[in-house]
């Protein structure tokens, strides 16, 4: 077995322990709710995905929330229509994820650079238009595709109740409380079917990256003028990782349906294809890593550190003298609650401008300096050879 597949292998064994662990290891954070962590490993998929695309071969794409939004209907119809059974829902969401994929890339790929940045965000936002108003019998308009009691589901056997997303009966809401270590912790089982899918999504991100597919995607990236040139088309290969990078969109996309059965056209607008960029770019464009983390950074700043108020501040500098307490509220309100945008943003030019590989440039220059320093260390230590005569 080459070191290769050996670190692989650990690689891939130590991110499945800590995504299935999610629950435990981020509840002291205040992060261990199953909403967030649903969204922790949907968005994650999202930005794996996404990192197909913009990590190997450089194409920046802004279209991409139309492919999550595509996704999120189809998956709602086939709720409706087929069954509540969450899996033909997501097969549904993927492959029409990578139809929709396939059109649009066949299309926005006769350019590239800005030019190509550019179609893709004409074609998110003519897609949002058309969800939100002209394609009213199919997507519910601005109300959004919901399920409702009339729906046929014809696998179902119109069953009576309310009706609720499930894996083969097992409700994706149903939530364990349990304690561990004194602390409180709940143990999803949507989360749980969403972490499932984030670990087999991070194989095959990890397969392509090391594939020969994966190292010409890597080319196209460096120069893709000089591979045109040696007389090799390399259009095939940029539509297939647009597409596999669509699937990967529809199938998050799914994902969100199956653990709340709605869908909107709010998920195809612009910002959303601006924020998976955000989340690659943040942890490490072209790493393995980088996008999940940069995806559990951005949904830790919206939902924690958009909840924080001046009441929370106030109990948090209370050891301080009022007046003083009172300054640093003032200052620190600025920078949650609504304003963690602003905190976001300044994270964002502070990586981009000192570690363009994002965090995990950031991971790896901290692991060398301690490396360095303990190698300093020893060598001081030893006396020093004496010269060749």
């Amino acid at each position: 077995m080459t070191p290769t597949k050996t670190n692989d292998r650990i690689l891939l064994a130590v991110f499945s322990l800590l995504v299935l662990a999610g629950p435990i290891l981020l509840a002291p954070f205040g992060a261990g709710y199953p909403d967030l962590l649903q969204k922790f490993a949907i968005y994650g998929i999202f930005a794996l995905g996404f990192n197909i695309l913009f990590g190997l071969t450089g194409y920046l794409s802004f279209g991409h929330a139309a492919f999550l939004g595509v996704g999120s209907y189809a998956a709602v119809w086939m709720f409706k229509l087929l069954s509540m059974n969450v899996i033909p829902a997501i097969v549904f969401a993927v492959i029409v994820g990578g139809l929709f994929s396939l059109v649009i890339g066949y299309v926005s790929l006769r350019r590239s650079g800005i030019y190509f940045s550019i179609l893709t965000l004409a074609f998110a936002q003519m897609s949002y238009n058309l969800a939100y108003s002209v394609l009213t019998p199919i997507t519910n308009g601005e109300t959004g595709l919901q399920v409702t009691l009339d729906d046929p589901r014809i696998l179902d056997g119109g069953a009576a109740g309310q009706p609720f997303s499930n894996l083969f009966g097992l409700n994706m809401i149903e939530t364990v409380d349990a304690s561990v270590l004194g602390m409180p912790v709940q143990f999803n089982v949507g989360f749980y079917v969403c972490a499932a899918i984030l670990i087999g999504c991070f194989y095959i991100s990890m397969r392509l990256f090391r594939s020969p597919f994966g190292m010409m995607l890597k080319a196209v990236k460096s120069n893709q003028n000089r591979m045109s040139y040696t007389g090799l088309n390399t259009r095939p290969y940029t539509l297939a990782a647009f597409v596999i990078s669509g699937m990967f969109a529809g199938l998050a996309g799914g994902l969100l349906a199956a653990m709340d059965p709605l869908a909107g056209a709010e998920r195809m607008q612009w910002t959303a294809s601006g924020e998976v960029v955000l989340m690659t770019i943040l942890g490490g464009a072209g790493t393995l890593l980088g996008p999940v983390l940069g995806a559990g950074l951005i949904k830790y700043f919206e939902n924690i550190f958009s909840a924080i108020n001046e009441g929370v501040l106030m109990d948090f500098w209370s050891f301080l003298p009022e007046t003083l307490q009172h300054a640093l509220v003032s200052v620190s309100s600025l920078f949650v609650g609504e304003g963690w945008h602003l905190t976001l943003g300044l994270i964002f030019m502070v990586i981009v401008t000192f570690l363009p590989g994002g965090l995990i440039e950031g991971a790896q220059r901290l692991g060398r300096l301690v490396t360095n320093r303990g190698k300093g260390e020893n060598g001081a230590a030893r006396p020093a050879p004496a010269p060749a005569e």
